[in-house]
Formats: structure tokens, C-alpha cells, sequence
């Protein structure tokens, strides 16, 4: 019941927050990039403050040692909302690639498009690959880590789904390294469903995989170590990190 009554709490203090913060921000929107960023921020900060106070919930961040300098991919998993926000705090300049829909979203859309991320249509079939590259490639141009989730859809802890070969082909194109993530945010925060759960969600940043492999050398090495990864993160596996 308590968790239920705080999950009713949070959702009711996070989209609040989006549309107060949303206006009071709108200014930022026609300003420099950076401006943007602060306030996203700030967003986050009391976000991830409501879901501690409210959820029982915190976040851990091991293996940042392993990002490289300068421009990258960074390919998770994806169990939950909460990662789709996490690595705006976690990263110093990420672009994340996002479904075209989400761009059309008040507020979320519109500070998403402002942030520089990188909008791909799913429905344009090989159109949509070329300007996933290009716009990929500018960004990473610029220093910037570009998030991708390769299984393409939130999943349950546990549940299978192919990795999609989109990020096989940034990996090739863009000629930079390749960070995998395991996370367990899914446990506390779920893919579908309501209610959140307390609990500590760690998000594992992992070796990076360096430029160079095929295409099904890298895939299999990538879904290898992630998979890995999180299933050690899951109660089963005792909550301990892979290497």
C-alpha cells in the first residue's frame, strides 16, 4: 500500500514538475544550448530527490572509468523510464537516440529537440538509417556520447529480446568505441506497470569495446557482456558486478 501511495506521489511530483519547470524554462528554449542543460538539471535533480523521498529509491554509478575521452557510443539496457533520464545526470553532454513520436511530446519534446539528441523515424526504412549516421556523426564530431539502446524497447529483468543491428552499423560507421551498460533499473522502476519498488538500481558502465571487430564478432561481444552484466545485477546473481 505505502509503495503504491508513493508511486501515486512521484508520478504526480515528476509530471508536475515538467510542466511548472517546462514554463518557467520555455525562455531557455530560444537561448543558448547550455541554458537548457541547467535547467534539465535542475529537473533531474528534484526527480531523482522525489523518487529517493518518496519511492525509496537511489541510483548507483559504477565503471565510469571505463568512458573514453571525447566522442563514443554507449549502448544499454533498457528495463525502464529511469535510464532514459539518468544518463542526462550521469553524462556531461549526452545525445540520445530517441523515436521521432517522443519529439512531438510537450515539454519532454520540445527541450529533447533543444538538447541536440538524435530524432530516428522507425517507419522510413533505410532513409532513416542514413540520417540516424548523420546525425550520429556530428554529434560524436563534437565530443558528445551518443545512448543507445540496442533491444530497441524497455523489457522486463529477465526477458529476451534480439539486439538490433542498428548499432552494429554506428559501430562501424563512426569508428569509435563502444561502452556497454548493464543495469537492473527494471527491479525497482518497471518496464510496464505502476508501482515502484525500494531498492538501490545500479547502472554499470563496462570495458569498452574498441573499433575494429566485424559485425557479428561485435554483436555477439556486446550482447555477451551486457546480458552478463545485468543478469549478476539481478537478485540471482547477488547484486555483484561483473568484471
Amino acid at each position: 500500500m505505502f509503495a503504491r501511495l508513493g508511486s501515486v506521489l512521484f508520478v504526480l511530483w515528476m509530471y508536475g514538475l515538467l510542466v511548472v519547470m517546462g514554463i518557467l524554462c520555455a525562455p531557455t528554449l530560444i537561448g543558448p544550448r547550455r541554458w537548457s542543460r541547467a535547467c534539465l538539471k535542475l529537473y533531474l535533480t528534484l526527480v531523482f530527490g522525489g523518487l529517493r523521498v518518496l519511492c525509496g529509491i537511489r541510483y548507483e554509478v559504477r565503471g565510469l572509468e571505463h568512458l573514453p575521452e571525447g566522442g563514443a557510443l554507449i549502448a544499454s539496457k533498457h528495463q525502464s523510464m529511469f535510464e532514459t533520464l539518468a544518463f542526462w545526470m550521469i553524462l556531461d553532454d549526452p545525445a540520445i537516440i530517441l523515436k521521432k513520436e517522443l519529439s512531438y511530446l510537450p515539454f519532454f519534446g520540445w527541450y529533447a529537440m533543444k538538447l541536440d539528441n538524435v530524432k530516428v523515424d522507425r517507419s522510413a526504412g533505410a532513409k532513416a538509417m542514413r540520417s540516424l549516421l548523420e546525425q550520429t556523426k556530428r554529434r560524436i564530431a563534437q565530443g558528445r556520447q551518443i545512448v543507445i539502446f540496442p533491444q530497441g524497447t524497455r523489457l522486463k529483468p529477465g526477458a529476451e529480446e534480439s539486439y538490433k543491428p542498428g548499432v552494429a552499423g554506428l559501430y562501424s560507421a563512426t569508428k569509435t568505441p563502444c561502452v556497454p551498460v548493464a543495469l537492473n533499473s527494471g527491479l525497482y522502476w518497471p518496464a510496464r506497470g505502476f508501482t515502484r519498488k525500494p531498492g538501490v538500481i545500479v547502472v554499470q558502465f563496462l570495458p569498452a569495446i574498441e573499433p575494429g571487430l566485424g559485425k557479428g564478432a561485435f554483436m555477439t561481444q556486446l550482447e555477451t557482456v551486457i546480458e552478463t552484466a545485468s543478469d549478476a545485477l539481478s537478485p540471482a546473481g547477488n547484486g555483484k558486478p561483473s568484471a
